[in-house]
């Protein structure tokens, strides 16, 4: 399923338009209608019917986009990043808080062991995935 700008891009190269014609068709810049199909903006709400009549479609069939969804495989990276950004902040965290003579000995340990328990959560993950 298409997203709403790739679908008013393939309608639009299916008449045999440019960007600039639609835009001009429906009173916008050609800017506007680059936005939309690129989905950084959508078309105006009062605006839709026009632009199904322009493209000789129904707004229905205009407006039947898929969702942004977010992949497991994204949401794996991020978390994955998110583990190695916090071990690695411990450490610089430690290194820095000591040298400045600002930490205890307790307190350094306690945030060695919160970055070496992501670093391990990390591994144990993406040893699964191998």
């Amino acid at each position: 399923m298409k997203s709403i700008g790739e679908t008013i891009a393939s309608l639009r190269k299916a008449k045999g338009m440019t960007q600039s014609e639609l835009a001009e068709k429906m009173n916008v810049t050609d800017k506007a209608v680059s936005k939309w199909e690129r989905d950084l903006s959508c078309p105006d709400v009062n605006s839709i019917s026009k632009l199904a009549d322009i493209l000789d479609v129904s707004v229905e069939e205009l407006l039947k986009a898929k969702k942004q969804e977010y992949s497991n495989t994204k949401i794996k990276d991020l978390i994955n990043l998110i583990f190695k950004a916090v071990a690695l902040a411990m450490g610089i965290a430690v290194i820095v808080l000591n040298v400045l003579n600002k930490i205890d000995v307790e307190a350094s340990i306690i945030m060695l062991g919160i970055g070496i328990a992501c670093i391990s959560i990390y591994l144990l993950d993406d040893k699964k995935n191998l």
